[in-house]
Parts: C-alpha cells; structure tokens; sequence
C-alpha cells in the first residue's frame, strides 16, 4: 500500500473540464437513461392491463402478480449484461457500449408492442414476453452503470453530485413521460379500448425515442478519466477482467451491493409497485391512481437537484444517513395516508415517499462510481448494481404484492422499507467513505476554472486521497499518479 503521497501534483495533471462538453455529456446520457425508465414507466403502468392480456387464465387477483413475474424474470438477465458490457466499456470506451444498449433497448421495447395477446397464440405469448423482457434486462445491465460512469468521469469533483443527478431527473422524467402516455390514453380511449389494442402505442412510441437518444450519444466525446487511462496503460497488460474484479476489488463489490440494495428496492417500491399498490390493494380507479403518482414525480424533480447540490456542500453520507432514518420513522405514517380513503391524505403519503426517494436519487449516482478504480469502474459497477438490483429492487413489486396478498396486511410495504433502511444505515455509516468534492478513485483531481488548480495544488494530499488505497497489484496507469 502507498504510504504518504509521493508525487508533487503540476498544472498539468489537474483536468479543466469544458463546460459545453460536460454538458452535453450529461444530457446524452441521461437522454438514454429516459428512454430506459420510459420503457419502466410504461409497463409498471400497464402492469394490470398486461396480466389480463397475457394471463387471463390466472385468477384475476393474480394477475397483477404474473406480470410482475415477469417485470422480475427479466432482472435475471441484468447482470449477465452488465458483466458484457461492463468489461467491454472498460476496454473500449464508455461511449461506444453505451451506444449499443441503447439500440438494443428500443428494439426490445418496440417488440413488446407487437407480441399477439394469449387469446391470438395461446402460451407463446407470455413466452414472447419473457424473451422480449430477457433483452431489455441484458441492454439495461450495461446501460445504468455506464451512465453513471460516464457522467461521473466527465463532470469537476465539486459539482459532481448535482450534475449526476441529473442522470435521475432524466429517470423521473422518462418514466413520467412513459406513465403519463398510460394516463393520458386510459382517459382518452377508458379500460376496454386500452386492454383491446390500446396498451400497444406506447411501446412503439419507443422506437423512435431511442433513435433521438442514439444521435446525441454518437456525439458525445470519450470520458476525461478513460482518455487518461487509455494513454498510459499497456496494450497487453492491465486489461479488466472478471478474474481482476472479483480478487482484487471484493470490499468494494460488497459495499456497493448494499447500497443498491437499500436504493432500488425503495425506487422500484415508489416508482413501479405503488400503481398497482393504490389501484389493487386500496382500490383507486386506475386513471386516478396513476395520475397521483405522476404528479408526485413531477415534484420530485427539483428535489433531486437540490439534494444533488446540497450533497456537494455538506457531503453525500450525511444526507444518505439522515433520509435512511427519515425513511423508517415515516414509512408506516406516509402508507397509513396513502391507504386513507381521503384523496389528499393519499396524496401527502405518495410525496413524503417521493421526497425520501430524492434524497437517493440526488446523492448516489455520485457515490456509487467512486467506489472504483477507473481501469475496473464500469464493469465492476455494471456487476454489482445489476446483482444487488436484480435480487433485491426488481422482485420488490413481486415479492411485496405477494406478501400483501398472502397475509392481507397492507403494511407489509412500510415493513420492508423499514427493514432495508436499517441494513442501509449500517452500510452507510461504516463501509461508505465520504468523497464529495474529491477526486475518483484512480484519477487525478478535475475541476471547473482554471482559477480552482492553484487551490487543488496548495493540498496535494487531499486531491490525492485515495493514495492510501492502492495495492500493489494496482495497474501501471493508476501506480503512475502517485509515483
């Protein structure tokens, strides 16, 4: 392990970030990341309508559950995909493999639309489903951590959180774009039309969606971090590999498997089990349930934002630790409004739950890459992420509806929140390092103006604090920062 620092930083190690280049890095790839939470939004909405396609022969109060089974099947694919295309955008770039699950992403979302009811092919149906799904969990596994990455690596240290919340806005946004089509042609053409052939025009609204994502990928420029990276490493040597990541990055794995799995299980809780929780379970009409759901994410936004700059100010731990604990004290209060027969109640408890979530949404897009080193950072974020969300945020609709069903408790959703948050406090608290304003691990420090170099230069061992951390099987191009 380094032991002090070793190398006096110059002017010419500290990267100024263009800002008209930063920008249009984060509205690329959070272009992408919409259209991935376009697709969400449009299937957890459609979710009651698509056990009824799909799954007629089920009992009807089942129904809801078989096509969660089916949201939840697809996760199996995410981390084969993120292994794909993890250690493919550690090797060749950032931007090329976010480009291709993209495309694949659309196509995937485009077939959806096009698979003929049960009634029409019988079992094939659902089984076209599943295979449709199964694509856009391997196109998904690469996608998230790749935004991340790119967005982290692209952005100054000290705006970092603000600017990758940006990468959530852009989820609110696809999903509200995707939900609100649901809400709006419920509305237009009622329930009959919608379970008919109506159900459908989302899905290929997607298509073209992609392509518009898709051109302002193709012209994004390559991260600052992985250009470096590429510079100095040898051909032959120093390649990421599954072999390299499990070994010699294991802690850091482990750490990032907790976090998401406290943050997607309360996304997908929020975001894609509470439709059908509020039509379903309380017995809301399914236009009223959806629409008080989309109002509450068009709230959120600004929230998201606001926790993204305050996380730069005071540091993203202690936001993360304190909405952890809000978390457990107003679970049970906000499902107790949100089962309130009362519409406003039901919405207070939808927002106090949407608000919570802003705090994550704000702040971990940030954490979350600074966990690894840049030789191994897509692929072993893309690994993770997609394990943790795969076991634990994508079966939360299923696993939660069936609990619900089986002990006709209503609660059940407050519990299992409450119960992640305690395991996300401790994760948090003692495993996570607080890195808001520094550099990546493995990177040197980035800032905005030219002015803040001379400050970065004056603390070399804060701009270097990750030098503690690195073994001695570090590659070359990491070993050379602090040599």
């Amino acid at each position: 392990m380094g032991k002090g620092v070793k190398r006096k930083l110059k002017k010419g190690d500290i990267t100024v970030v263009d800002k008209k280049i930063a920008k249009q890095s984060i509205l690329g790839t959070s272009l992408g990341n919409a259209m991935e939470w376009f697709d969400f939004g449009i299937y957890s909405y459609l979710a009651v309508t698509i056990g009824k396609v799909f799954f007629p022969e089920v009992d009807p109060s089942a129904q809801v559950i078989y096509a969660f089974a089916t949201f939840a099947v697809a996760f199996i694919a995410r981390p084969i995909g993120g292994i794909v295309f993890g250690i493919l955008g550690d090797r060749l770039g950032r931007k090329k493999v976010l480009a291709i699950t993209l495309i694949m992403m659309a196509i995937a979302t485009l077939a959806l639309g096009l698979i003929p009811g049960y009634s029409s092919i019988g079992i094939a149906a659902p089984i076209l489903l599943l295979v449709a799904r199964l694509v856009q969990g391997f196109s998904t596994g690469g996608e998230y951590a790749g935004a991340m990455t790119f967005i982290a690596e692209s952005t100054p240290d000290k705006k970092r959180s603000v600017m990758s919340s940006v990468l959530e806005v852009g989820t609110l946004a696809g999903y509200i774009a995707g939900s609100g089509l649901v809400t709006l042609l419920t509305f237009i053409l009622g329930s009959e039309t919608m379970l008919e052939w109506g159900w459908r025009i989302p899905f290929f609204i997607a298509a073209p969606l992609g392509l518009i994502g898709l051109y302002f990928r193709s012209h994004l420029e390559e991260t600052p971090a992985f250009k470096a990276m590429e510079e100095e490493k040898e051909e032959s040597k120093n390649k990421s590999s599954l072999k390299e990541i499990f070994i010699n990055h294991w802690r850091a794995l482990l750490i990032c498997v907790g976090v998401v799995l406290f943050y997607n299980t309360i996304v997908y809780m929020v975001l894609t089990y509470m439709p059908s929780y509020l039509s379903e379970q309380l017995g809301y009409g399914e236009t009223k349930g959806l629409l008080l759901i989309l109002i509450v994410m068009v709230i959120m936004i600004p929230f998201v934002i606001g926790m993204g700059y305050l996380g730069d100010r005071i540091g993203r731990n202690k936001i993360l630790i304190s909405a952890l604990i809000l978390t457990i004290i107003l679970s049970i209060p906000a499902f107790m409004l949100a089962g309130n027969s009362n519409g406003i109640n039901a919405f207070w408890g939808v927002l106090i739950l949407g608000c919570l979530l802003t705090a994550f949404q704000g702040t971990l897009p940030a954490t979350l890459p600074s966990l690894f080193f840049t030789n191994v950072r897509y692929g072993s974020l893309a690994l993770t992420y997609n394990v943790s969300t795969s076991i634990f945020g994508g079966t939360t609709p299923l696993i939660v509806a069936w609990l619900v069903k089986e002990t006709n408790n209503n609660m059940i959703p407050a519990y299992y929140l409450m119960a992640v948050c305690i395991i996300g406090i401790i994760v948090v608290a003692f495993f996570v390092k607080e890195t808001a304003g520094r550099s990546l691990r493995g990177s040197l420090p980035v800032v905005e103006e030219p002015a803040e170099v001379e400050e970065v230069l004056k603390n070399p061992e804060e701009a270097l604090w990750w030098e503690e951390e690195v073994p001695d099987h570090a590659p070359k191009q990491v070993k050379s920062i602090i040599k």
